[in-house]
């Protein structure tokens, strides 16, 4: 055993000499094909961490040298020897590596879209986070962020826990990507999204921080002008009542606002089963104010008492598109 051990070694050292005459050389499919090599006999003899640690080294490597393909790869085969090795150590030191890698990597670099689904499906796995690890996600989302991908940054800073970062990006999304006449429908559908996530402390995070950030939103406390906003702030009450009739008879009586957008139906079916455990039927229509009834119906109308129509005449001109720009200017403030 001692002596099949050592011939491994040595030939493990044989291959490293090559890699090294590859590399300076600059023969880097050459040094490729090595690193590949020395990752089938490390997986063999189960020096997993030895593995990742050269495989990692090696697609820095690769990278300085204009080899994103192939750093690439090589970070697909430190994702694969970490799902190999089992451990569920040092996960966030591998966090942090991978995405160092990814962020080297370029957006035209076909493979990165790959690595990056591979390292959220992994970090999912060992974290408890089944959508993947929400330090990763905010990482990548300041990536896409700053390459000018809002749409899929959206997708990345919802799953990242952080609600005063995802409120301050749903801001500057509203600013360049959407009309005037949306801004409550974008911060609408992001919380709704987070509460079907069951991540209540993020959305009501995420919808504070975007009401005070908003300059287009001019009452930063309820109740708002803008009619969704509202139905937001109420049903944050219901949530923490629990109170599954209030609940129904909220979603009846903004219904005529929720169906700006269709998707807000099948989102708030859901809310109701993980917070109310309503069976998932949609609620039903023809209900009013009056039945919510006790003490939400009557911190409701103290709510709207004093209520100050007049403001309408400051209300900012509806269907201004903003400019898109590229959002790597901005990038930072995400931080």
């Amino acid at each position: 055993m001692i002596a099949s051990t050592e011939r491994g070694q040595r030939g493990i050292n044989r291959v490293l000499a090559k890699l090294e005459h590859s590399i300076n050389t600059g023969n880097y499919y050459e040094a490729h094909q090595m690193y590949r090599t020395l990752y089938f006999r490390y997986i063999a003899q189960r020096k997993y961490f030895e593995c990742m640690d050269l495989l990692y080294t090696g697609a820095l490597r690769l990278v300085r040298n204009a080899q994103e393909p192939s750093a690439a790869d090589l970070g697909l085969l430190i994702v694969d020897t970490l799902e190999k090795s089992g451990h569920r150590t040092n996960i966030e030191l591998w966090i942090e590596r991978l995405s160092a890698l990814i962020e080297n990597l370029s957006p035209t670099t076909v493979e990165r879209e790959t690595l990056i689904n591979r390292c959220i499906k992994w970090s999912g796995e060992v974290s408890g986070h089944n959508l993947g690890h929400p330090s990763l996600h905010k990482r990548i989302a300041r990536l896409l962020w700053s390459e000018g991908n809002m749409e899929q940054a959206r997708h990345h800073v919802l799953l990242c826990r952080d609600g005063n970062m995802c409120g301050r990006f749903l801001v500057k999304i509203s600013e360049k990507k959407s009309y005037t006449s949306e801004v409550d429908l974008i911060i609408v559908q992001a919380v709704l999204q987070q509460l079907c996530l069951k991540d209540r402390k993020t959305a009501e995070e995420t919808f504070t921080t975007y009401i005070r950030q908003h300059p287009d939103i001019k009452r930063k406390a309820a109740p708002y002008k803008e009619i969704l906003l509202n139905f937001i702030y109420f049903l944050f009450l219901c949530i923490d009542i629990s109170h599954s009739a209030a609940f129904r008879s909220l979603c009846d009586l903004y219904k005529p606002s929720l169906d700006r957008d269709p998707s807000f139906q099948k989102y708030l079916v859901k809310i109701g089963v993980l917070f109310f455990d309503i069976n998932p039927t949609p609620p039903s229509s023809g209900a009013n104010m009056n039945m919510m009834g006790g003490m939400f119906g009557d911190l409701f109308s103290r709510l709207f008492q004093g209520f100050d129509d007049d403001d309408e005449n400051n209300e900012l001109p509806q269907g201004r598109e903003h400019g898109d720009g590229d959002g790597s200017h901005i990038s930072h403030e995400l931080d």
